[in-house]
């Protein structure tokens, strides 16, 4: 395979490591900051009070199961909400939630901390399931269509929310959307590392630098993720970014 030639314009300055090491040690104190600040917010985040969730179920494999059976016994529960469009096939399916809820496959750290990871769909369980099982999904995977309206509480899916269970009595703790949903997306915190960072058009880049052309989750029509799965054509990455 030949590499394509890289445009000039959009490299950085080539400088010798001394003054390179400069650079980054200044940007490492900014990181060190954030970083800091990032454990202050989440030392709020755990102080935040809770707020009690009504007797509640959502849809599973052998019909309605109440909320506090989804915990599998663990402590807290993490949920995904998933936007569904009915009736659509599954590149039709929103790849935003498919970008957030494609990246959590290992699930052995959230377990060994007392937590269970499911998702909560907007769609139908028997048309949504098979959509969960395309994209090989090993997580629990639920419908709350037919959920009580006290759930979702008046949200937009498209969220997180974190739930506490005391004996038989379950609390929302903290909920989350928008780039929020990013803590699930490990690939944008790596590529937020590399020079071209994410490659979208929000960003704040030098000029020339490359940019994804359309829709940052699609390529070639199809949510990004399911180019892996069985069944679907290969897809080259050329066909998403433009210099």
């Amino acid at each position: 395979m030949t590499t394509p030639p890289i445009d000039r314009a959009a490299v950085p300055p080539v400088v010798d490591r001394d003054t390179w090491l400069r650079a980054r040690d200044e940007l490492l104190a900014r990181e060190k900051a954030h970083t800091r600040e990032g454990d202050a917010i989440a030392a709020a985040r755990r102080r935040l009070p809770m707020t009690p969730v009504p007797p509640v179920s959502v849809r599973g494999p052998a019909g309605d199961v109440p909320l506090l059976e989804v915990f599998e016994g663990r402590r807290m529960l993490i949920a995904y909400f998933h936007m569904w469009h009915d009736g659509r096939p599954h590149e039709e399916q929103c790849p935003g939630c498919t970008v957030a809820t494609c990246h959590l496959r290992t699930l052995d750290y959230l377990h060994a901390r007392d937590v269970t990871y499911a998702v909560f769909c907007q769609g139908p369980y028997p048309e949504s399931a098979a959509f969960a099982e395309f994209m090989g999904y090993e997580f629990p995977w639920y419908s709350a269509r037919e959920s009580d309206p006290a759930l979702v509480a008046g949200r937009d899916f498209g969220f997180i929310a974190c739930y506490l269970r005391d004996g038989d009595q379950v609390y929302e703790t903290y909920w989350t959307t928008d780039r929020g949903v990013e803590a699930l997306i490990t690939s944008y915190h790596a590529l937020d590392l590399t020079v071209y960072g994410r490659q979208e058009k929000f960003e704040d880049s030098p000029e020339g630098w490359p940019k994804v052309d359309g829709s940052p989750w699609r390529l070639d029509g199809r949510p990004i993720a399911q180019w892996s799965r069985p069944g679907v054509g290969p897809a080259t990455a050329s066909s998403c970014c433009s210099a």
